[in-house]
C-alpha cells in the first residue's frame, strides 16, 4: 500500500527521533577510553571521577558538617576519601578541592588535635583513627598546603596518632598487637584485626622514613614480627588474614582475606626497605607482593578484585572502597621500592582501564561500577567505588611524579613528637560537663527542698486518716519523729547508692589503666601510688638509612567484612578443632534503625555501631584452606576439625601514660620498653576458597545458629 505524501514526514521523523534517542543514550553510556600512557587522558578522566566523588559529599555546604559523609557512610570513610582528594591534588596539581579537604582534615581533629573526637566514641577504633592518621601523613609527604601557624600541622597530627596507637600496645593479651576497637563497651574491644596493625605499622614506617627517627622503625619492626608470629600474616602463601578474638590468645585465625589488609603491610614495608636498604625488608616486601596476586582475577589474571566478596556480590559500603587503597599503596610502593614497578604497574594500567570501562552508571551514565572484570557496569554507586577508580586512575602516572618528601628532601610540615599525650591509654571518652556555676548551686537547693516539703507533704497525706475526729495535727502527736526518721533514711539510702555508684565507676575506669603499660624486660618503671608508669624515657639515637634508588625523594572488623549473608558486617568466623563453625561474639555494624534482616545487605549506622547476629552454616567450606574442615591453630596446623569456642570479654588497664615520639634527639619508648602495649586467585578455585559456602545449620534451640564476621 502505497503511503501519502502526508505520512511519510511524520513516519520519517518518528524513526529518526527513535534513532536519535538510542544513538545519544549509547553516547551518553559510553565508557571512558582510558589510554594509561597518556598524562593527559588519565588527567582528564581523573577530574570527572573526582568531581562524582566530590557531589556525593556535603560537608562543606552551608548545615554540612565538615568531615562527614552522609549517612550510612562511617566517620573513618571521609579520612580515606580525603587521602583520595589528596592524591587528587598530588598527581594532577588541580587545587579546586584543596579547600574542601583542608577544612574536613581540620574539624575532625578533636579537642587534642590527635583524631578522637567526641562526637566518634560511639564508632571509632584504631583503624578508623588510623585512616586519618595515613591521611595527614601523604599531606604531609606531599607538602600539601600547610593549615595556619595557629592550627594543628600535618606532620604533628600524624605523630599524635601513632603516640595514641603506640601507648595501646597490648602484650597482655595475644602477646602483642592493637585491639580493633579503642574504647572497651564497643564491640569487637575483644578482636585484633589485621587492618588495625596495618595501619599503625605503615604510618610508623612512613614517620621514621620523614623524620629519620629511628625509633619510630622500630615500632613497624615489632608489629610486623607480631603479625608473623599469631600467623596473622601466613609463613608460606603471605597471605594477610583478617584477625582473631583474645580470648583464645589469638590461636584461632579469621581466615578471610580483604585487599587493603595486603596493601597496608605492602606499603609499609616499602617504606622499611627505603629506610634501611636491609635484605630482610626486602624479602618480606617481595613476599607480600607474591601473596597480593591473590587479588587479581580475570582471564589474565591482572585485573583488580575484591575476591572475597565480589563473586557472591554481597561487597558491603566498606568493602567497596577497599581497592582504592590497594591501588594507592601499590603504586607509593614502586617509588620506595622502584625495582617493583616491573611487576606493580602492569597490573594496575590493566586494572585501571578495566575500572574506567564500568564508569557508565548513575543519572550522570558516568558513575563507577565495582566490577571491573565484567566489563560493565552492575549494581549501584557509592562513594567506595568512584575512589577505587580515582585512585587505579592515578595510579598510571605515579612514575612522572615525584616522590614523597622527608624531611631531608623538602618535607616543610612541622611535627609535634609529643602529640596525642592528653588521650594516651584512655580507654573511656572524656566527659565533657559545663562547670558548675553559683545559680546552678542555687537552682539544686531549692529543687531539694521542694522536693522535701513534698515528700513530707505526701507522707502526711497517706497516713491521715479521714474518718477521724482528731485535726492533723493531733493524729500526728507522737509521729512525727517517725516521718523525720523515713525522710532521713530516704536521704541516707540516696546517698549511699549514690556513692557506690561513683566508686563504681571509677573502679571500672582504673581497671582498665593499671595493666596495658607494664614494663618489660629490663626496662624499669616508676610508681606513684597506684599508678605505674608506662615506660622510663630514654634518648634513642637516630638511625635512618636513605636510600640511594632514583625515584625515592617526592604518598574504610567499622572495616567489615559482611559474610556470608549480610555484607555490612563487621564480625568474625573462628573455627574449632571439631570442624563446627561456632556462634561469635564479634558482629558487624550494621544500621540497626534501618530494620533490614540479616540476609540484606544494609548500611553502616554512624550513631549505632550495632552488631547482629549473622548466618554461617556450620561444617562449610573455609577459605583458603584445601580440606573445608580445615581451619588454622596457634601453630599454624590444619586441624580436621574444630569445636565452639565463646568469645570472652577481656577488661584491659592502662595507666595514662605520654608517649611521645617524634624527631631528632627526641625520646621515644622502643617497643621493648614496656607494654605500652580476603584474595581468592583469578580462578574459579581460588574464588571458592575465599568465601564460604551457605548450608542452614541450627542452634541447640533449632534456630539458624549466626556468627558475625570480622571486619
Amino acid at each position: 500500500m502505497r503511503l501519502t505524501w502526508g505520512s511519510e514526514p511524520r513516519l520519517g521523523a518518528g524513526a529518526l527521533m527513535a534513532t536519535l534517542l538510542m544513538m545519544l543514550n549509547g553516547l551518553l553510556a559510553a565508557a571512558y577510553e582510558l589510554d594509561p600512557n597518556s598524562t593527559s587522558s588519565i588527567t582528564s578522566i581523573a577530574k570527572d571521577i573526582a568531581a562524582d566523588l566530590v557531589g556525593m559529599y556535603h560537608g562543606h555546604e552551608p548545615g554540612g558538617t565538615p568531615g562527614l559523609l552522609p549517612e550510612p557512610y562511617y566517620w573513618w570513610y571521609t579520612g580515606a576519601m580525603m587521602g583520595s582528594l589528596i592524591d587528587y591534588w598530588a598527581y594532577t596539581g588541580d587545587d579546586e578541592y584543596v579547600a574542601l579537604t583542608k577544612q574536613a582534615l581540620l574539624f575532625q581533629v578533636g579537642d587534642h588535635n590527635d583524631y578522637m573526637p567526641l562526637n566518634q566514641t560511639r564508632t571509632e577504633g584504631n583503624d578508623d583513627q588510623g585512616f586519618w592518621g595515613l591521611a595527614v601523613m601523604s599531606a604531609a609527604e606531599y607538602n600539601f598546603p600547610h593549615p595556619e601557624p595557629d592550627e594543628p600541622q600535618w606532620l604533628a597530627l600524624a605523630q599524635a596518632v601513632f603516640n595514641t596507637q603506640a601507648a595501646r600496645w597490648d602484650t597482655e593479651h595475644c602477646g602483642g598487637g592493637l585491639r580493633w576497637q579503642i574504647f572497651q563497651w564497643n564491640n569487637g574491644y575483644d578482636y585484633k584485626n589485621s587492618i588495625s596493625q596495618a595501619c599503625f605499622f605503615a604510618l610508623g614506617a612512613r614517620l621514621a622514613l620523614f623524620t629519620g627517627n629511628s625509633s619510630y622503625a622500630d615500632w613497624a619492626e615489632t608489629t610486623y614480627d607480631w603479625m608473623e608470629k599469631v600467623k596473622f600474616i601466613d609463613p608460606k602463601s603471605f597471605y594477610v588474614y583478617d584477625g582473631a578474638h583474645t580470648g583464645n590468645s589469638c590461636s584461632k585465625i579469621v581466615p578471610y582475606q580483604f585487599s587493603y589488609n595486603a596493601g597496608g603491610f605492602i606499603l609499609g614495608a616499602a617504606a622499611m626497605y627505603n629506610f634501611t636498604e636491609s635484605q630482610v625488608w626486602k624479602d618480606r616486601l617481595d613476599n607480600l607482593l607474591e601473596g597480593v596476586k591473590i587479588f587479581f582475577a580475570g582471564p589474565e589474571k591482572n585485573i583488580m578484585s575484591e575476591v572475597a566478596c565480589e563473586p557472591v556480590k554481597l561487597c558491603n559500603l566498606d568493602q567497596q572502597s577497599f581497592k582504592a587503597y590497594l591501588s594507592r599503596w601499590l603504586a607509593v610502593t614502586t617509588q620506595w621500592a622502584p625495582y617493583t614497578a616491573d611487576m606493580i604497574m602492569p597490573l594496575l594500567r590493566t586494572s585501571a582501564v578495566a575500572a574506567t570501562k564500568v564508569c557508565t552508571g548513575g543519572s550522570n551514565k558516568r558513575m563507577c561500577g565495582l566490577y571491573w572484570t565484567k566489563n560493565k557496569f552492575e549494581g549501584s554507586t557509592s562513594v567506595g567505588q568512584q575512589m577505587a577508580a580515582l585512585e587505579v586512575t592515578l595510579s598510571c602516572m605515579i612514575q612522572s611524579r615525584p616522590a614523597p618528601l622527608t624531611q631531608d628532601t623538602g618535607g616543610t610540615s612541622k611535627g609535634d613528637p609529643g602529640g596525642g599525650s592528653a588521650d594516651i591509654g584512655r580507654t573511656t571518652p572524656e566527659v565533657d560537663w559545663d562547670p558548675i556555676t553559683g545559680g546552678d548551686k542555687a537552682g539544686a537547693s531549692i529543687l531539694t527542698i521542694l522536693l522535701a516539703v513534698g515528700l513530707v507533704a505526701f507522707t502526711v497525706w497517706m497516713f491521715l486518716d479521714e474518718t477521724s475526729n482528731k485535726g492533723v495535727v493531733p493524729q500526728f502527736q507522737g509521729f512525727s519523729s517517725s516521718v523525720v526518721a523515713a525522710v532521713t533514711t530516704l536521704a541516707a539510702g540516696g546517698s549511699l547508692a549514690a556513692a557506690l555508684g561513683f566508686r563504681r565507676e571509677k573502679d571500672e575506669v582504673r581497671e582498665k589503666p593499671s595493666t596495658i603499660f607494664q614494663t618489660t624486660g629490663d626496662h624499669s618503671s616508676q610508681t606513684s601510688g597506684d599508678k605505674q608508669m608506662a615506660v622510663e624515657r630514654q634518648p634513642v639515637p637516630i638511625g635512618a638509612v636513605r636510600s640511594g634508588t632514583p625515584g625515592q625523594h617526592r604518598r574504610v572488623s567499622s572495616m567489615p567484612l559482611g559474610w556470608p549473608h549480610n555484607p555490612t558486617m563487621r564480625g568474625s568466623a573462628a573455627y574449632d578443632p571439631d570442624g563446627t563453625h561456632p556462634g561469635s561474639g564479634r558482629q558487624s555494624r550494621v544500621d540497626s534503625e534501618r530494620g533490614e534482616s540479616s540476609s540484606t545487605p544494609s548500611s553502616s549506622n554512624e550513631a549505632n555501631r550495632s552488631y547482629i547476629p549473622h548466618e554461617i552454616p556450620v561444617g562449610t567450606a573455609l577459605p583458603l584452606f584445601d580440606d573445608p574442615n580445615q581451619a588454622f591453630d596457634g601453630n599454624g596446623k590444619a586441624p580436621a576439625s574444630v569445636q565452639s569456642a565463646e568469645p570472652t570479654s577481656n577488661v584491659v588497664e592502662n595507666n595514662d601514660k605520654a608517649v611521645a615520639v617524634g624527631g631528632e634527639n627526641t625520646t621515644v619508648p622502643s617497643p621493648e620498653q614496656g607494654d605500652t602495649s580476603a584474595r581468592a586467585e583469578a580462578t574459579s578455585s581460588a574464588e571458592e576458597q575465599a568465601r564460604p559456602t551457605e548450608t542452614p545449620q541450627k542452634d541447640k534451640a533449632g534456630s539458624p545458629e549466626t556468627i558475625g564476621v570480622a571486619h
